[in-house]
């Protein structure tokens, strides 16, 4: 009983968002922070009020740890979560939950076989805006769900982010790194993935980092900059999807579900809120007019990332199972690797593998209440 504690490794962009939240919900409690720049992992600790700070290592041997959240770049994330398993921890991996099928496979039977939970981001579906929106399309708000387009293109990461290499490296590119959000927004609306067709391109070999203390140096692309996609669901729905880090027209957070009564706009899956809105279809006399919204009224608590977080946390005393499950990831990550083969091969990959419904986070679900 008592709120879990949290251990993390890896302290670079995304561990600020990650600490400012998961230090003010009464559930869990930041013991101990880890990773390989010391010097960052000790900053860190001092900048959010966190006691213990050290080594990997260190953090997996802390007794007062039972969660570890895996904040590493994506190619070493199925390597350290495998580690804190053996370590006897409960893990919250950032997406993906491994960068390919063979060692996301292993981490599910890892997790299983040591009675451990694994819970893997994206968790910003579990906000208002994306369970709001479940909730329009459960209540027959538009019919039938047939179809959905998503769009997410920008210049790239590397306009902001001081170290972008990984982001262009294998596991990475708009397709692993920004695809998630989407395809496990399609799933919790459509079901588990049948198939998929795609194609996909680079536009250049190298690029630039723009900002920081590294500003002007250059790495290599390795992994397709620009992916259109396109899905079959296994319940009979179909979807089209961008994932572009080469357009100057910036266009993010585009998801648009379309039933036999309606058009439901969700909120960008990037994000925990935002506007959920419906349109009916006109009359022939109104096509040219433009459309009529009718807005959702948002439902739960806005929070922020660390949200998964604490969902597993709960789901460790309660024994439930967490909304962003190890499951749903891999069912994620083995439809990212089959748009990825699509690309490469131009054949329509089938997707192997299935996951359940997933769960709407409950009614009155509250990260800022002490429920253990």
């Amino acid at each position: 009983s008592g709120p879990v504690g949290v251990g993390f490794i890896g302290t670079g962009m995304i561990s600020d968002t990650y600490l400012e939240n998961l230090t003010s919900f009464p559930d869990v409690q930041v013991v101990m922070l880890g990773g390989r720049n010391q010097t960052r992992v000790r900053s860190q600790a001092e900048k959010h009020r966190v006691e213990a700070w050290g080594t990997v290592a260190e953090v997996l041997a802390h007794p007062g740890v039972e969660l570890v959240v895996n904040l590493t770049v994506p190619a070493v994330h199925a390597r350290l979560t495998s580690q804190a398993i053996t370590a006897g921890k409960h893990v919250w991996s950032e997406k993906p939950i491994s960068i390919d099928r063979d060692a996301g496979r292993a981490l599910l039977e890892q997790a299983a076989a040591a009675g451990v939970l694994l819970g893997v981001a994206p968790d910003t579906v579990l906000g208002p805006g994306v369970q709001t929106a479940r909730r329009a399309i459960a209540r027959g708000d538009i019919g039938v769900p047939l179809s959905a387009q998503t769009v997410m293109q920008y210049p790239g990461p590397d306009i902001f982010h001081p170290d972008p290499e990984f982001l262009f490296a294998e596991g990475g590119g708009p397709l692993f790194d920004i695809g998630p959000y989407y395809l496990t927004t399609l799933v919790h609306v459509f079901g588990p993935v049948a198939a998929v067709a795609a194609v996909g391109s680079k536009a250049r070999a190298t690029r630039t980092v723009q900002v920081g203390d590294r500003r002007g140096a250059k790495f290599p692309v390795e992994v397709p900059t620009h992916v259109s996609a396109v899905a079959r669901f296994a319940g009979g729905g179909v979807s089209q999807s961008v994932f572009s880090f080469e357009s100057p027209l910036v266009r993010m957070g585009v998801v648009e579900i379309t039933g036999t009564e309606g058009t439901l706009v969700v909120p960008d899956p990037n994000q925990f809120t935002g506007a959920v809105m419906i349109t009916r279809a006109p009359g022939l006399a109104t096509m040219t007019a433009p459309p009529v919204w009718e807005s959702v009224p948002l439902v739960g608590v806005l929070a922020g990332r660390g949200t998964g977080v604490l969902d597993l946390a709960r789901s460790i005393r309660t024994g439930c199972q967490p909304v962003a499950s190890g499951a749903l990831a891999y069912h994620v990550l083995d439809t990212l690797v089959a748009i990825d083969e699509a690309v490469a091969s131009g054949e329509t990959v089938a997707i192997t593998s299935t996951v359940g419904p997933v769960p709407l986070v409950a009614d009155g679900w509250d990260p800022f209440a002490a429920t253990l």
